[in-house]
């Protein structure tokens, strides 16, 4: 992420392709809330510890999974492994895509280095590198055609710029991102225009993910009440107490995580 040659920097900046300002890349002189790794390839939210959250509560279920459900599923039937191992692969694609939804650019419009022209001549300094607008006479909304259709757009003071439609200004993260949809605490991050995708097949994978662990986990008990029949589920529950616990985690992920692929999928195919 860098910085474009700007009109109204003063001769003491150097802005290109590759540099920021004085020769700094731009992650070094940020405005914003975000954190860089890898020097700036990768950008975070500033709750970007929420993620480490989000991949306890995902590994760690998968791991009781493995440890005390798997080795029986191996045992207990011939494609047991294949099950166990559909699962591991599946929870490393759910773990790449959060990395891609997390540290991913989601959409952050560069703000300005200097306010736009207001409406009326104002005396402005050419140097001026403030990290607000000053106060002007610019309009608060202007109208702008997109497609035949007039659209109003609104002033960002943080970002020096006038907002593009559907875009809006993040109070956690301090940008504006376009067809910004919300911002994740789980994920640490904006959702939107640039890591959208990645987000629905995020919650889509997790969601499966959710499903094909219950079910696995459901084979399990299963098997116990063939063993001993006439059998409970409920004694063969209290002989798996991990797989107890497994189905009853994911059922209250599938109600969260599942009702929001649900809702985005509507809003994919409906608006």
């Amino acid at each position: 992420m860098y910085a474009t040659e700007s009109p109204h920097l003063s001769n003491s900046f150097h802005v290109d392709s590759r540099r920021g300002v004085n020769g700094r890349r731009i992650y070094q002189v940020w405005r914003g809330s975000n954190r860089f790794f890898c020097g700036g390839r990768l950008i975070f939210g500033p709750d970007v510890r929420s993620v480490f959250v989000t991949l306890l509560l995902i590994i760690g279920p998968v791991a009781v999974f493995c440890i005390f459900v798997g080795k029986h599923l191996c045992k207990d039937y011939s494609n047991g492994l294949a099950m166990v191992v559909v699962v591991v692969i599946h929870t490393f694609i759910v773990l790449v895509l959060l990395l891609r939804t997390s540290g991913r650019d989601p959409g952050i419009i560069p703000r300005n280095a200097h306010p736009p022209e207001p409406e009326e001549d104002v005396n402005l300094p050419s140097n001026w590198s403030g990290s607000v607008t000053p106060k002007l006479k610019l309009p608060r909304t202007k109208d702008i055609l997109v497609n035949g259709v007039t659209v109003k757009i609104k002033y960002c003071d943080t970002c020096m710029l006038y907002r593009p439609p559907r875009c809006s200004h993040c109070s956690i993260c301090n940008n504006c991102v376009e067809r910004f949809d919300h911002h994740c605490p789980w994920v640490g991050q904006c959702i939107g225009r640039r890591n959208y995708p990645f987000f629905f097949m995020f919650i889509l994978s997790t969601t499966l993910l959710c499903f094909l662990v219950f079910v696995l986990c459901v084979l399990r008990v299963k098997k116990l009440m063939e063993e001993n029949s006439p059998h409970t589920v409920w004694k063969a529950l209290e002989r798996t107490p991990a797989s107890a616990f497994l189905m009853a985690y994911v059922f209250l992920a599938t109600w969260f995580v599942g009702g929001l692929t649900v809702f985005h999928t509507y809003l994919i195919d409906y608006l």
